[in-house]
């Protein structure tokens, strides 16, 4: 492993020489000022990010997508052998014959489905509700970015005490003042995925008013004066002037939830458990990789996860680019 990542490490330095020598030339053949010192220090204070980049980011993406293609166990990591791709064919025959990791792939749909379209709409609504000049409106922001800034754990671990199967659980003693009985929210397959969605809407919604509210004041102010000269109402302001001043906006704010959302792992191994009901496509990777310890396979379930993700994002993006 030392060498393979000494090697991976040489020749991204060469990669990395070989940008740095053809700035410097092109700068030298075009007679530009200064550019071969300007190069030079760029280079070098680009240094720093790029080595973490390479250390964190790349070469466990390389090594990851090496391991796919082999039977790499945790416990023997001198003893792998290329199977080519046995991985991915037993990936499919657990998806074909109903297994875990079909049951993993269901609820990361029902998730994605279920929370894209909740925490967007939020953010949107949250956006435009603090966007008008009250009194109080930053407060108000504080309020609902405060979410955001607290860790998963601690956001999961606290919806674990609304969400208690007890009398005293918060959400069980409100609903006994109607008369309702105790339920376990997150042990009944019909309410546990709902109440995930639900959390994971609210914790990550005012990071997306943020960004919807950057959106918003780049539109400008005349253009709702005009649609008030012509009698629209608010409706039609929101569709003639602010959608369309947000159509960018949306476009990279519904590609970042979709991501991330496929990728939601905290919620449901600190809420639940490894359940059928919840368990998602990270949850099984990481109970592949670490607790069973089968990396190999692991890794190729990540890599058929990154093709699935990699191309619906780019259906995204052809699907919503803006025409003009």
């Amino acid at each position: 492993m030392a060498v393979s990542a000494l090697i991976i490490a040489a020749v991204f330095v060469v990669i990395f020489a070989v940008f740095a020598v053809f700035d410097v030339v092109t700068g030298k053949r075009t007679k530009e000022k200064y550019r071969i010192r300007t190069a030079l220090t760029a280079y070098l204070m680009l240094a720093p990010a790029i080595l973490l980049a390479f250390l964190f980011v790349l070469l466990p993406i390389l090594y990851s997508l090496g391991y796919a293609f082999t039977d790499y166990y945790l416990l023997e990591p001198d003893n792998i052998k290329y199977i080519g791709f046995e991985n991915f064919t037993r990936a499919f025959s657990e998806i074909a014959s109903g297994g875990t990791l079909y049951r993993a792939l269901i609820n990361t749909v029902k998730f994605v489905i279920g929370v894209v379209p909740l925490q967007i709409g939020l953010a949107l609504l949250l956006a435009l509700f603090v966007n008008k000049p009250l009194f109080g409106s930053k407060i108000f922001k504080v309020c609902f970015f405060a979410p955001v800034v607290i860790s998963l754990s601690v956001t999961s671990f606290l919806w674990l005490q609304i969400l208690s199967p007890s009398r005293n659980g918060l959400l069980n003693s409100v609903l006994g003042l109607f008369g309702a009985e105790p339920r376990d929210w997150l042990r009944d397959p019909a309410s546990a995925m709902p109440c995930i969605i639900i959390l994971s809407a609210w914790q990550g919604c005012g990071y997306q008013m943020l960004i919807f509210l950057s959106g918003l004041s780049n539109i400008q102010q005349n253009l709702y004066e005009a649609a008030a000269l012509d009698g629209a109402g608010a409706w039609h302001k929101f569709t003639a002037v602010t959608w369309p001043g947000l159509r960018s906006t949306f476009v990279y704010i519904i590609i970042t939830v979709f991501i991330g959302a496929c990728r939601i792992l905290t919620q449901p191994m600190l809420m639940t458990g490894y359940m059928d009901h919840t368990v998602t496509l990270s949850y099984y990777m990481y109970q592949q990789g670490y607790t069973n310890r089968w990396v190999g396979y692991s890794s190729a379930v990540a890599l058929l996860m990154t093709i699935v993700i990699g191309t619906i994002t780019l259906i995204q993006r052809r699907v919503l680019r803006e025409k003009n």
